[in-house]
Formats: C-alpha cells, sequence, structure tokens
C-alpha cells in the first residue's frame, strides 16, 4: 500500500527557521529601544531640575522650597527659612525638599499638581519610583559630594548602570552620580555591586 503522507523539505524547515529568527530579532530590538527610551528619560529627570532652580532664582532671588518669601512671590502654601539650604530628606513628606516641588511649579517652571495634598504630588520616573531633591549636606550617599543632590529612587540595577555610564564615568560607586540600594536606612556609601534585577537609588550632585 503506497503512503502519501509527505513531511517538510529542508527549504520550507529554512525559511520557517529565519522567520522565527526575524520575529526573535525583531522582539529583542524592540525591547532595546524600550529600555533605551526609558534611560533616557531618567536622564531628563535629572536635568531638568538644575534648570527649575536655576530658572527659580533667577526669577525670584530665592531657592525654590527654601524660599522665605515663597507665600508673597508664588502664592505657596508655606514659606521656606531662607537659610540658602533645601532642608529634608529627598523623599521626606514635608519640610522644604518637599514644597521644592510646590515652588517650581506654581512658578512655572515645571509641570504636575501644586496642591501638596494630593496623590499625585510627588514626582515619579518612568519605573514609578520618587524622585526628590535636598541640599548636599542631607545627601543619602556619604561618598556623593555637592552644593545639590538629586534622587530618583526604584530604578533596576541594568538601568542604573546604563545611566551612569550616559551621564557620569560609569563606576555606580564614584564620580557625581552614585547609587545605593534601594531602602537603605540613613545615609550610606555608593555601591559598585549593582545587580541587574535588582531595584536601587540613583543620586546626581551638582
Amino acid at each position: 500500500m503506497k503512503n502519501n503522507q509527505g513531511g517538510f523539505t529542508l527549504v520550507e524547515i529554512a525559511i520557517v527557521l529565519v522567520i522565527i529568527g526575524l520575529l526573535l530579532g525583531g522582539v529583542l530590538k524592540g525591547q532595546e529601544l524600550i529600555n533605551s527610551a526609558k534611560v533616557k528619560n531618567f536622564a531628563t529627570d535629572f536635568r531638568n531640575i538644575p534648570l527649575f532652580i536655576y530658572g527659580y532664582q533667577d526669577k525670584y532671588r530665592a531657592l525654590p522650597g527654601d524660599d522665605k518669601n515663597a507665600q508673597a512671590h508664588v502664592a505657596a502654601t508655606t514659606n521656606g527659612d531662607g537659610n540658602g539650604v533645601i532642608d529634608g530628606n529627598w523623599n521626606a513628606s514635608t519640610g522644604e525638599s518637599f514644597n521644592f516641588w510646590q515652588h517650581v511649579r506654581l512658578a512655572g517652571l515645571a509641570a504636575g499638581t501644586t496642591d501638596v495634598g494630593a496623590a499625585d504630588y510627588l514626582p515619579k520616573n518612568a519605573d514609578g519610583g520618587q524622585i526628590g531633591i535636598t541640599s548636599g549636606v542631607n545627601s543619602p550617599i556619604t561618598t556623593l559630594k555637592g552644593s545639590y543632590v538629586i534622587c530618583s529612587g526604584g530604578i533596576l540595577g541594568k538601568f542604573a548602570k546604563q545611566l551612569d555610564i550616559t551621564m557620569d564615568d560609569g563606576n555606580t560607586a564614584t564620580g557625581s552620580m552614585q547609587v545605593i540600594g534601594t531602602g537603605t536606612g540613613g545615609a550610606a556609601a555608593a555601591t559598585a555591586d549593582v545587580a541587574d534585577a535588582a531595584p536601587f537609588t540613583v543620586c546626581l550632585a551638582f
């Protein structure tokens, strides 16, 4: 009895493998583009905040958050103490580092709600972590020094390393951009041991 059942030819198998390869390559390239866009988003956050400070100082001769005449200048809820320092931790829920965002938004320098009680008042990065600023004396990283320190939390290690390469020296434990583990209590030294899948806080001094 003749068997008419046929199989795939080598050419057909080769075509299928090529198609699978192209699809896989497209997916990987797409993921690479998404990751790259996310790192650019993080970098934009770090680059914008100094502009908010300089713009506010140019306009009102005061430091946002610390401005002792913020109520008169921008109709802020609270004045600062005017001592030339943004007091408070970068991720505080009260004080000058917290009021910084209302001051720069009311001044028309940054987007976002000016209602300090709103759930979305504190800005978030592309990974959903909090973004904040403080003066260098309150730096959460003992090895990071500067007049001001911007921090962005909950950033995966693979992005933290790429961000450091993009904006600094490529070493997460040295330079003007450094990294500590998310949830680190108090001030700690920066770490060079950055696991790709773990969350970290990235800070930039200027």
